[in-house]
C-alpha cells in the first residue's frame, strides 16, 4: 500500500474539540494506517507556551512585538523540518491561521504568512477548520470547566465567538486547500470519518506527485 503521510492544521477557537481531534486523527485507521502498537507520532501545536516561564504565558500565537522575530524564526524552523521530513504525517493543534487572527485582535497588525504558506504548499499541507454554531459554546463551556486548570478564561464566550469568525476570513484567504467541520454535537469520532473522506477524496494522505527534490544545502 502507499505510504499514508497526511499534514493537517487544526485551527478553530477554544472549545471546538480541536486537540480531542488531533489525539484522534493520531490513531485514525484511515488516517495513519492499521497499528500494531503505540508510537510517537508527531503532534504539535503553535500553542505551547515556550517563551515565558509560567503557566499560560506566551508562544508563537500571543507573542508580543519584541518577540515577533523569535516567533517567525520558530515558524521557519517548522518549516525547515516539513520540508527534511516530507514522507512522515505532521499534525498540528493550531498554527499560523490562529497566529494571525491573535495579532488581528490583541495588535491591529497583521502577521503576513505568504512565506510560510508558500512552503507548506508543496508538501501537502491541509487546513482543518473546526467550528460549531454560536448557540453550543455555552454547553460546551459547562464540560470543559470539569477539567478546567482555568476556568475563568471561560467566563465569557463572546471572544471565542468572535475569533471564530476572524478565523473563518483568514482561513478563507489561505491558499492551502481548506474544509469546516462543524463539531455542535460533539460526536469527535464522526468529525474525524469526515475529515478522513475529504482527505481521500483530495489526496490528501499521501505525498503530492513529484514531492521529491534534493534538499542537500538549502538553508532554512
Amino acid at each position: 500500500m502507499a505510504k499514508l503521510c497526511p499534514k493537517i492544521l487544526l485551527e478553530g477557537t477554544r472549545l471546538t474539540h480541536k486537540t480531542d481531534i488531533a489525539f484522534a486523527l493520531n490513531e485514525h485507521l484511515r488516517i495513519v494506517g492499521p497499528r500494531m502498537y503505540r508510537y510517537h507520532s508527531p503532534l504539535i501545536s503553535a500553542e505551547w507556551c515556550g517563551f515565558t516561564n509560567e503557566p499560560w504565558g506566551r508562544g508563537l500565537i500571543n507573542y508580543v512585538p519584541i518577540e515577533e522575530s523569535r516567533a517567525m524564526q520558530t515558524f521557519a524552523t517548522w518549516a525547515r523540518l516539513f520540508e527534511l521530513l516530507p514522507y512522515y504525517s505532521w499534525i498540528a493543534d493550531r498554527f499560523h491561521i490562529s497566529t494571525q487572527a491573535y495579532q488581528q485582535s490583541a495588535r491591529g497588525e497583521t502577521p503576513n504568512f505568504g512565506w510560510l504558506e508558500d512552503r507548506l504548499a508543496p508538501l501537502g499541507f491541509r487546513i482543518v477548520f473546526c467550528v460549531r454554531r454560536q448557540e453550543t459554546f455555552a454547553a460546551a463551556r459547562e464540560e470543559r470547566l470539569r477539567v478546567s486548570g482555568r476556568p475563568a478564561q471561560y467566563a465569557d464566550l463572546e471572544p471565542f465567538i468572535a475569533e471564530q469568525e476572524r478565523l473563518r476570513e483568514f482561513v478563507a484567504g489561505s491558499i492551502l486547500p481548506s474544509i469546516e467541520i462543524d463539531v455542535s454535537d460533539d460526536d469527535v469520532a464522526s468529525a474525524c470519518d469526515r475529515i478522513a473522506d475529504w482527505l481521500e477524496a483530495t489526496g490528501g494522505l499521501y505525498a503530492p506527485d513529484g514531492l521529491v527534490r534534493d534538499m542537500e544545502g538549502e538553508d532554512a
